[in-house]
């Protein structure tokens, strides 16, 4: 069980990015995070893997309250959470393999992981990986030489190398076309479904979020305004989205445009 209590975060500016977060991830669920731009959603995923300290509240996975945990701690608990990041966040000159073994860096020596020296079976689980999400024979090309989906499918890659048990992705399909965004987004569930990796997930558009969700909270200027089912979403009332969205905003669905190359 993964529990947030109270969480708030603060920014030096004076910025009120968190208000008081409270809400529970049972085990494998696939929980979507919904909201504006500068509702939370980020600050909130950053804060769970301590990329962002919050300023108050806890954060608990299995009785270990993370926001308290001390370096050595914090880093064995990192090993298990992984990360999947909008603009990719990968190393665009280095090849693939090499962007996918750095989800190893926190298991090898440090000075080995930066002479890119790593066990013969750190290898052959990235190769693994990029068979996974389908893009092995792309191992040894550059990372600025693929497309977007592929780039995203690289970080996908680099989060399995930590064998998470949770994978925290912050609008991973965000940069990305309609078609390439289900891709995503499938090779996501697939890990929630087939290896129960608890996934938390920001997004934006609701068809994608009625589709892939099985829980829903969503934020509004750093507090959660709405909580619902994946059947609730699916019902969801235009007083319900204007909560979230607010009274300006209007519904609109993706249409698939085009396919990867």
């Amino acid at each position: 069980m993964f529990q947030i209590k109270n969480l708030t975060k603060i920014y030096d500016d004076g910025t009120v990015a968190l208000r008081d977060v409270s809400f529970e991830v049972a085990d494998g669920e696939f929980l979507v995070i919904i909201g504006l731009s500068g509702s939370g959603k980020s600050t909130l995923l950053r804060c769970i893997n301590r990329l962002i300290d919050p300023t108050g509240g806890q954060i608990i996975w299995d009785g270990v309250d993370i926001s308290a945990a001390e370096p050595a701690q914090l880093r064995q608990i990192r090993r298990q959470i992984g990360m999947i990041f909008q603009h990719f966040n990968l190393v665009k000159r280095s090849n693939v393999l090499t962007n996918v073994l750095s989800g190893r860096l926190g298991y090898v020596n440090p000075w080995s992981s930066l002479l890119h020296r790593f066990p013969a079976e750190d290898r052959e689980m990235a190769m693994a990986a990029l068979k996974r999400v389908g893009i092995a024979d792309q191992a040894h090309k550059r990372v600025d030489e693929l497309s977007g989906g592929q780039q995203q499918r690289v970080g996908i890659a680099r989060a399995l190398m930590q064998q998470p048990r949770m994978i925290l992705a912050d609008e991973p399909v965000a940069s990305l076309d309609p078609v390439l965004a289900h891709s995503i987004l499938e090779h996501l569930e697939r890990l929630n479904q087939e290896e129960k990796i608890t996934v938390l997930c920001s997004l934006h558009y609701l068809d994608l979020v009625q589709r892939y969700a099985t829980r829903v909270i969503g934020l509004r200027d750093g507090q959660i305004v709405y909580r619902g089912s994946r059947e609730e979403i699916r019902a969801m009332t235009d007083r319900e989205f204007k909560d979230i969205y607010g009274e300006e905003a209007v519904r609109v669905s993706v249409v698939p445009q085009g396919r990867e190359e």
